[in-house]
């Protein structure tokens, strides 16, 4: 789908340029060469501040923060899953992925989200539905609750900001603000598919009130 998209977006831009007046083709080539040559620049400038984050943030994984983190975190992510069995394998790979985030690791909390996607996927008793414990932690890590942007540093850092960790305050604040936006609507929209009777539950009582009449 990402492909599909991407390649709407060209022929778009292609086919917006022709048919602006007097419209040359030849900046499409001039724009995908100056885009490219920023690309590598950005990325080249990026490699510096993204090792230091990434070495950083590596030896707190290694040093057992991330781990000693989870411990933390574990109180409140049983609360938020409750019918989780705090010994299945699961726990541990939200924990280790929540942990992740939160300390800017975004490389390593995909893969963990996923190992923590699958095994809840196993104690789901409707396969091809998503169960309630996987869409809460998919917006939870979706809100992405941030400690260390270490991305967003790296970015600003590239750019010349004067002081490019002054956005670590900002960030903190707005995503526990989404994070807690997201925990809200999660839990309303749980309680209201909890009440609502299930599709099938309807056309069997429909179906005994025309043989009843």
């Amino acid at each position: 789908m990402i492909n599909i998209i991407w390649l709407v977006m060209i022929v778009a831009g292609v086919v917006a340029t022709c048919l602006q007046p007097g419209g040359d083709i030849t900046r499409v080539t001039a724009a995908i060469t100056q885009g490219s040559d920023e690309a590598v620049r950005l990325v080249i400038s990026l490699v510096g501040i993204l090792a230091f984050w990434s070495g950083l943030m590596r030896l707190a994984e290694e040093s057992g923060l991330i781990a000693l983190l989870g411990n933390l975190l574990s109180p409140l992510v049983r609360r938020l899953f409750p019918t989780l069995p705090s010994e299945h394998p699961a726990m541990g790979a939200m924990l280790l992925a929540f942990s992740a985030n939160i300390l800017g690791l975004g490389n390593a909390a995909t893969p963990l989200g996923i190992k923590a996607v699958e095994e809840l996927q196993k104690l789901n008793e409707h396969p091809k539905e998503a169960s309630d414990a996987i869409c809460t932690f998919v917006v939870i890590c979706a809100s992405g609750l941030t400690l260390a942007p270490g991305t967003v540093i790296a970015l600003r850092a590239a750019a010349g900001a004067k002081d490019p960790t002054s956005i670590v305050g900002a960030t903190l604040f707005a995503t526990t603000c989404s994070t807690i936006a997201v925990l809200i609507v999660d839990r309303v929209l749980r309680n209201r598919s909890r009440g609502a009777p299930p599709p099938k539950q309807k056309r069997r009582s429909t179906i005994v009130k025309r043989r009843i009449r």
